[in-house]
């Protein structure tokens, strides 16, 4: 597959589109990466030196792969950090101009605002954005718990709460949901939850191990690998399980090296076969 993905980048470390790419073409597929920022490093090492891309500079490049006659073969277009809404704009003409080229791809939506613990850490005007223009022409989306609830606009602390949660952002148009990094008040101690949700249809959740690493890049991972595999199998219950085996396998290689970066290229044999496979079940 051919795989337009437009994310943030760092020479050193992964995140963004440094870690996303990797894992999508060791999986066998094209990936035309487009960087909304390029930074030394990521920011949560406290300074970085680089810069923010324009919303027309995505366009400018944009325009020079449409140039060569390519968007008709795009399958798909994959989004994380936005900067701001400028980008976020220019982003969601991307989509258009692919879905015009080819109105069976899809768009896979990781609408990056903040974490448990961090709240917002985003620039002001992105929630915003997110909730009225991004997630309603995304037809995958991949927030974790705290995103959820806060496109959402509620809490989801149990699995009855999630329900609500999941048919208030399914109704503003994505047709599968990838809630990462979920932990509800049924969630085992020392457990971690991955779930997906479709419109109108099933959820499935794997539940692995918490470890005890928390390193950035690793959610960037996790909605290239679930998207890419749902795009292959278009099956959300094994799209969740493979991706969710592959992550754990990559957090577990991280923890054991004591890396503060996570080990995108060391571990890679894990994005293929993963060491321990999770099964989803349904719930």
């Amino acid at each position: 597959m051919n795989i337009l993905s437009i994310q943030s980048w760092v020479s050193f470390g992964h995140v963004g589109n440094a870690s996303a790419v990797f894992p999508m073409q060791r999986l066998g597929h094209e990936v035309w990466a487009v960087n909304t920022v390029q930074f030394s490093n990521h920011t949560g090492y406290g300074d970085w030196r680089g810069q923010v891309y324009t919303g027309d500079a995505i366009r400018e490049l944009v325009e020079g792969i449409g140039d060569r006659g390519v968007l008709g073969t795009c399958d798909a277009v994959l989004s994380g950090y936005m900067g701001d809404a400028d980008i976020g704009t220019a982003i969601l003409d991307a989509v258009a101009k692919v879905r015009e080229a080819n109105p069976d791809a899809l768009y896979c939506c990781d609408p990056v605002m903040g974490d448990v613990g961090r709240g917002v850490f985003v620039r002001p005007g992105i929630p915003e954005f997110m909730k009225a223009h991004a997630v309603p022409a995304a037809d995958v989306i991949t927030p974790n718990h705290y995103e959820l609830e806060l496109l959402a606009g509620r809490e989801a602390r149990t699995l009855s709460e999630l329900d609500v949660a999941l048919a208030e952002v399914h109704a503003q148009g994505p047709r599968f949901i990838l809630v990462t990094s979920l932990h509800l008040d049924e969630t085992p101690e020392g457990s971690l939850d991955l779930l997906v949700s479709e419109r109108g249809g099933k959820r499935w959740r794997v539940r692995t191990p918490l470890l005890g690493v928390e390193i950035s890049g690793a959610g960037d991972a996790t909605a290239a690998l679930f998207f890419v595999h749902l795009l292959q199998t278009r099956d959300p219950r094994l799209a969740v399980s493979r991706a969710a085996s592959s992550v754990y396998g990559l957090l577990r290689r991280t923890e054991e090296a004591g890396s503060r970066e996570i080990l995108t290229v060391a571990a890679q044999g894990e994005f293929v076969t993963p060491t321990t496979l999770f099964e989803a079940e349904e719930v």
